[in-house]
């Protein structure tokens, strides 16, 4: 589904990754995990064109995406969301989704402004959209109230809803249970494997060790910028040298 293959990434002086590889199998669950500071959200920018690396290439489905902007990656049906939510506040939770199917709408403009008829089955369409994707992260109650005024926990389910709303083939999602309480997390972690379970293929960066040996088919590591191990939660939970990068070494 996704290769990424030789990902550099030097900022000034600093190599923030170091010739990174590694596959992703088209409907897997995949955590891509690692100390503070190994690279982790660096190359998931990267992935998702909002950087540009120094080196390497991103392939899509067999296709080169490399430095291809976020907004051409949706329409390619690749989506993410990120550590820190990044919503519309001002607009309703129904609205922000709205905004999530721009890959599927045609109208122009002056054809929005003139009210002209298409556009207006259009929208009908794109709103019953956006409600199915509102009932499937369980947040349908919350359609009316404005994104800013939402709890924590609640603006994760709708970024994700969000993300939903352009029908991707593969999501990357930034630290989904970041500021989630361990109800929130057994919940989403439930929400992620429902979105497997629609043929979605998921990557996640994550901190929550038990989130992440729950839900990943394969887990990738990364340690000060390289990729230091692959395999399933397992064989990552018996190395010695992933132990060794979260907890130091005895020596």
């Amino acid at each position: 589904m996704l290769e990424v293959s030789a990902i550099t990434q030097i900022f000034g002086g600093v190599t923030a990754l170091d010739s990174v590889s590694f596959s992703i199998k088209k409907g897997d669950i995949t955590g891509v995990i690692g100390p503070n500071g190994a690279g982790k959200t660096t190359l998931f920018n990267i992935i998702s064109g909002i950087y540009q690396q120094s080196a390497g290439t991103v392939l899509l489905e067999g296709k080169d995406v490399t430095g291809l902007p976020p907004e051409k990656l949706a329409r390619l049906a690749m989506v993410r969301t990120f550590q820190n939510i990044e919503l519309f506040g001002a607009m309703t939770v129904l609205e922000n989704v709205m905004v999530g199917m721009h890959t599927k709408s045609s109208s122009g403009l002056l054809a929005c402004a003139l009210k002209m008829p298409w556009t207006i089955s259009e929208e009908r369409r794109i709103r019953n959209g956006a409600i199915k994707w509102l009932e499937f992260t369980g947040i349908i109650d919350l359609a009316d109230h404005t994104a800013g005024s939402l709890p924590f926990g609640k603006g994760r389910l709708l970024e994700i809803a969000r993300a939903l709303a352009v029908e991707p083939r593969i999501i990357l999602m930034d630290e989904p249970a970041a500021g989630l309480n361990s109800q929130e997390t057994l919940g989403l972690a439930q929400l992620i494997k429902r979105i497997r379970d629609l043929g979605i293929t998921v990557v996640l960066v994550e901190h929550d060790m038990e989130l992440v040996m729950d839900i990943c088919d394969r887990i990738v590591v990364l340690n000060l910028g390289k990729k230091l191990m692959e395999g399933t939660p397992r064989e990552i939970q018996e190395s010695p040298e992933v132990i060794a990068a979260y907890l130091g070494d005895d020596d």
